[in-house]
């Protein structure tokens, strides 16, 4: 299991001044050190929202902020068999889904989910598994890209 970030107040971080992003996060890990004794280094912005300013100041605390390419929509109270069905028909290798702590039947969706996509091939793994912890770059669209380095042509 890992534990991430996701705020102390739930903002939206692309409205927020550097200061507030900071105290925001410094706030959430500092509670979750403080519960847990685990040091969290993966933070994803309330409503995906981020901006330059974010991953500066995320880069800064030593924080990955990630995102999520699909969306279980479980917080609209959909039914564990509407939740499965887009979780599975989105689903791609390397993919990240977005799931909630408080959806009405997300706990209902999540072993078929698992079982699903598990007889597909699929792995279930921590998300730093699955993403760059050095040497990358963010791009316009919010995917990470590893950093290459570029060779001076003979």
């Amino acid at each position: 299991h890992e534990l991430g970030l996701h705020s102390t107040t739930h903002p939206d971080f692309a409205k927020l001044s550097e200061a507030q992003m900071e105290q925001e996060l410094r706030d959430n890990y500092d509670a979750i050190v403080r519960i847990s004794g685990f040091k969290p280094i993966l933070f994803r912005p309330p409503f995906g929202s981020y901006n330059n300013t974010m991953i500066r100041v995320c880069e800064r605390m030593g924080i990955h902020a990630i995102q999520w390419d699909v969306d279980s929509l479980d917080w609209k109270d959909l039914s564990a068999a509407e939740i499965h069905r887009r979780v599975v028909n989105g689903v791609k290798p390397g993919s990240i889904v977005l799931f909630h702590n408080n959806g009405k039947h997300t706990a209902a969706a999540l072993p078929g989910i698992i079982e699903t996509l598990q007889g597909q091939g699929y792995q279930i793994v921590p998300i730093s598994e699955l993403i760059y912890l050095d040497d990358y770059y963010v791009d316009n669209n919010g995917v990470q890209r590893k950093k290459t380095l570029s060779k001076e042509p003979d």
